[in-house]
């Protein structure tokens, strides 16, 4: 388990986190989101004792993080897949990360293996790609078998299959009981991926909740429906509390009404239905409802 309470970090005027607090809980992947600036790699640097809070503390499993005995055993980090000596081999480097911790040499052999490595294993990890890279930092993160793992955007740069198995390892993991923080810009992949989510904008929690609470907190749900008569259809449903959008010649899309209601008041008046199609807003357009007025670096919009 991790836990963050009341965390701050100021960098002289400008507050990076401020009064920060969540759990993460094991047995579930839980999502860590925010746009760029919002304060995640900072509050992710401090849970591993890499920056110091101005105020507020973190532990890992109860402990704080800088008074683990053996971290690589207890703690899986992967906070930036460069840092690596650039003139050693990826199995060099494995290796002298085991020393540091008693680790034995089949268990750098396994993680090479388990990361889809073994083909590059004696290349210098300077030569690597980026996916290649980004595969190294989860090697060296799955080092010590640790109960606890903390990625920032591992999947940056992998291709397909590198995403699915990331996508599949990490839930393999929470299912057996593990700790599993997990950051990612890709909205479509930690909508597959993360059972809990929480949002981080201008160094504040705005959210902290299941995904599909999330998401059915900041989206509105719609029915689809499609009709030969769909203008008479609308007119039908027409009331308080329900928006009816022509989405094209026969088409409707309908908030505030169900789908078994629409197809009662249609069957009512013999009106044909052709589709009638409950929808669900996504993470991404409940992530953006959300940041919206949290994002830092905005981009100018394209007519």
């Amino acid at each position: 388990m991790i836990t963050a309470e009341n965390l701050t970090k100021r960098y002289g005027a400008k507050t990076a986190v401020d009064d920060v607090s969540f759990t993460v809980r094991p047995g579930q992947v839980t999502g860590f989101l925010g746009p760029n600036g919002a304060g995640k790699s900072t509050t992710m640097r401090m849970i591993v004792g890499l920056d110091r809070p101005t105020s507020g503390h973190t532990t890992v499993g109860g402990t704080d993080y800088r008074h683990l005995k053996a971290p690589l055993r207890e703690v899986g980090v992967l906070l930036d897949a460069k840092a690596v000596h650039t003139g050693r081999s990826a199995r060099s480097h494995l290796r002298a990360m085991a020393a540091t911790h008693g680790i034995p040499a089949r268990r750098v052999d396994e993680v090479i293996e388990l990361t889809g490595l073994t083909s590059v294993a004696g290349k210098r990890a300077g030569k690597f790609s980026l996916g290649m890279g980004q595969r190294l930092g989860i090697a060296s993160a799955l080092l010590g078998d640790p109960h606890t793992l903390i990625l920032d955007e591992p999947v940056n740069g992998l291709d397909p299959e590198g995403v699915r198995w990331v996508r599949q390892f990490v839930r393999y993991l929470a299912a057996e009981g593990r700790t599993v923080l997990l950051s990612s810009h890709l909205m479509s992949e930690m909508s597959q991926t993360a059972d809990q989510v929480i949002v981080l904008g201008r160094g504040k929690v705005l959210a902290d909740a299941p995904l599909s609470e999330l998401v059915r907190s900041w989206t509105t749900s719609q029915v689809r429906v499609r009709s030969p008569r769909a203008a008479e259809l609308a007119d039908r449903i027409a009331g308080d509390g329900v928006t009816v959008t022509s989405a094209g010649a026969g088409l409707l899309d309908v908030a505030g009404l169900p789908a078994d209601r629409i197809g009662d008041v249609a069957a009512a008046h013999g009106i044909p239905l052709h589709e009638l199609t409950p929808t669900t807003g996504s993470l991404e357009e409940a992530y953006l409802a959300l940041t919206g007025e949290s994002v830092e670096y905005k981009t100018k919009e394209i007519a």
